[in-house]
């Protein structure tokens, strides 16, 4: 199972000392563990989750721009603790500052955030790094990621509820689910920007040898932890 990515989830555990009421000396214990897929995990992160993780992009992000030691909080949320695909995107005064992320599970969510969030501010290659004094203009944002799929229907895109991964031999491009909803595009409008920020042509999407993936994400930002306060 592990192979695979699944996470095991407790159900239930009771040792013989509940059933008989014998707590004294030798029980038995008992549990039920289900095996889930990370993708399969579609319960909403809590308030208090969300708050977590920001804190855990600005922080980390503060200590990478000042050169100062990063400690990331390790939260008490056994959820943040999941391998996720995550991402980051730095805002400042409205305007895209960074933005980068996993794609892939590959490591706790708390720990992508931090790692992500520093990236998006000091290696997104369209920008120069953050600077000391930009820090306390920045707007964070964090999309955390179900794992994608491939399509072979270009009518199973829904904009504004699936991100897009476009690929054909080395060019790769992705765009956020959140990106179709900014801008207004249809369908079609949004696979080709993908296609175009993968490097190739904006009807690439119609090509037999593009493969389509698209995936899910939960989006939120300091804002939206200060409405719902």
């Amino acid at each position: 199972m592990r192979r695979i990515g699944a996470i095991p989830k407790l159900l239930y555990y009771a040792n013989s000392g509940d059933v008989t009421g014998i707590k004294t000396g030798y029980v038995v214990g008992y549990g039920s563990l289900a095996f889930v897929a990370p993708h399969e995990n579609k319960e909403k992160l809590s308030e208090d989750e969300k708050a977590a993780l920001l804190r855990i992009a600005k922080s980390s992000v503060e200590a990478a721009v000042r050169g100062a030691p990063q400690k990331t909080e390790t939260p008490p949320y056994e959820r943040l603790h999941e391998k996720r695909g995550a991402f980051v995107t730095l805002k400042k005064q409205g305007q895209l500052r960074g933005c980068i992320g996993y794609v892939l599970p590959v490591k706790p969510l708390y720990q992508a955030v931090s790692d992500v969030a520093v990236s998006a501010a000091l290696r997104d290659p369209r920008f120069p790094p953050v600077t000391p004094e930009e820090l306390n203009e920045l707007e964070y944002e964090i999309s955390v990621l179900t794992v994608p799929r491939k399509i072979k229907n270009i009518e199973e895109i829904i904009p504004g509820r699936h991100g897009l991964i476009i690929k054909r031999g080395y060019f790769e491009g992705l765009l956020l689910p959140q990106v179709a909803t900014e801008y207004g595009w249809d369908r079609e409008t949004f696979l080709k920007h993908t296609c175009l920020k993968a490097g190739l042509e904006p009807d690439c999407y119609l090509h037999p040898d593009t493969e389509i993936y698209v995936f899910e994400a939960e989006v939120f930002n300091e804002a939206d932890i200060l409405k719902s306060a």
